[in-house]
């Protein structure tokens, strides 16, 4: 059974930055594009970032771009998002996904997701 794990979520403040962390299990993991999307109340679903198995290509949200960077490390099975200069508006969710291509992570095509952290950005 292939099963993610995010952590590194918490309480900051506006200017703070976040590195979160999502490690999976499974033999397959760096043949897979991976992502995170958010989700917070009253508000869709928002794919943030995603990079490609290889980590040559990345995708990010407009609202993210040049604040969020994403990165993989397929030896330890770990991919993470460094979030800097955050905003009360990136509080939410955050969950990390996985999909045979990066393009069905934009669109939601999860093959596997994890069960969440929390981030909140106070004002």
């Amino acid at each position: 059974q292939v099963q993610l794990v995010e952590s590194g979520g918490g309480l900051v403040q506006t200017g703070d930055s976040l590195r979160l962390s999502c490690t999976t299990s499974g033999r397959t993991f760096s043949t897979y594009a991976m992502g995170w999307f958010r989700q917070a109340p009253g508000k869709e679903r928002e794919t943030v970032a995603a990079i490609h198995w290889s980590g040559v290509g990345t995708y990010y949200a407009d609202s993210v771009k040049g604040r969020f960077t994403i990165s993989r490390d397929n030896a330890k099975n770990t991919v993470y998002l460094q979030m800097n200069s955050l905003k009360p508006e990136d509080t939410a969710d955050y969950y990390c996904t996985a999909a045979s291509q990066l393009s069905k992570l934009r669109s939601h095509e999860y093959t596997y997701w994890g069960q969440g952290t929390q981030v909140t950005v106070s004002s």
